[in-house]
């Protein structure tokens, strides 16, 4: 099968194109290389810079005979959502827009898009949440994030175009990137090595739901198969404070440098936490490392 992923040489972008190079199918990485690194992505896939919002998309889509698009270049930070939300959305909901109007236009049959288990439902009035869970983002982030799922899904009600949304909770792992806020577990880590402080937020007992990425990867090679469809939490279902998770770092790594605390930041929900069930049920994906397992690949 002939694929494309969109931020195939981020984090988590470039795990996927290496689980689907695995599993046999040709891979097009389109990356404008802002945050990502084009050490990170495979020989075997072929790498052309792009942004997502270039007109050019749809063009390079059918030149390359794509038949499913994976999109997972985004804007990543609720914070940076939050102080700049114009740019955010012009990121992740115009240029989420403009790949599924590529799509469209290229004949693509399917398009997978990474999104957001913890920002689309804000404060989770029930634990674990499920797909069906009231949406009420606190974020620009968690905004743009429900927008862009809602386009696609409008493009599958009215162009036929195939939608496989995966809401990821908390994704650790390596390659994962020490600036911005996204990744608590590689900043604490960074930090920790670094013989520095890490900086909680809040008071530290805000709960969240890691999941490591060699598992995320996974899942996307199931959202291939014929009967994938819908929205599916990609989570651990098990949730963690961030003052444990960073207790576990301190032993792993041998230090017992304590945490400077901060103001909490705006946009942020205080406990999240999803079921996999559904991804279990229909695709038989299930979350298959441990935290501390995880954490010492990382």
């Amino acid at each position: 099968m002939n694929i494309a992923v969109t931020g195939g040489a981020g984090f988590i972008g470039s795990h996927v194109v290496e689980a689907y190079l695995r599993a046999g199918h040709e891979v097009l990485v389109i990356d404008d290389l802002s945050t990502g690194c084009r050490d990170y992505v495979p020989p075997e896939a072929r790498l052309v810079v792009m942004d997502v919002n270039d007109p050019e998309l749809s063009e390079l889509l059918a030149e390359y005979h794509i038949e499913v698009v994976n999109h997972h270049a985004a804007q990543v930070s609720v914070s940076v959502s939050v102080e700049q939300p114009l740019w955010d959305a012009q990121r992740n909901v115009l240029g989420s827009l403009n790949v599924y109007e590529a799509a469209r236009r290229a004949g693509v049959r399917r398009v997978i898009l990474a999104s957001s288990g913890g920002t689309v439902y804000g404060e989770q009035q029930h634990f674990p949440a499920f797909e069906s869970h009231p949406l009420q983002p606190l974020s620009p982030y968690g905004v743009a994030k429900l927008a862009a799922e809602q386009y696609l899904l409008c493009y599958s009600r009215l162009y036929g175009l195939e939608a496989v949304i995966l809401r990821y909770t908390n994704v650790y792992g390596p390659r994962q990137g020490t600036h911005g806020e996204a990744g608590v577990v590689a900043i604490f880590t960074g930090r920790l090595l670094q013989g520095e402080q890490p900086v909680i937020y809040g008071d530290g007992e805000q709960r969240r739901d890691f999941v490591y990425v060699g598992d995320i990867a996974e899942a996307n090679v199931l959202a291939l198969l014929p009967h994938a469809h819908g929205i599916y939490h990609c989570s651990s279902g098990q949730e963690l404070t961030v003052n444990a998770l960073l207790e576990l770092l301190q032993q792993l790594i041998g230090t017992a440098i304590s945490p400077r605390f901060a103001p909490r930041r705006p946009g942020e929900v205080r406990r999240s936490v999803c079921s996999y069930a559904r991804i279990a049920r229909e695709l038989g994906w299930q979350p298959r490392t441990p935290l501390p397992e995880g954490l010492a690949r990382t």
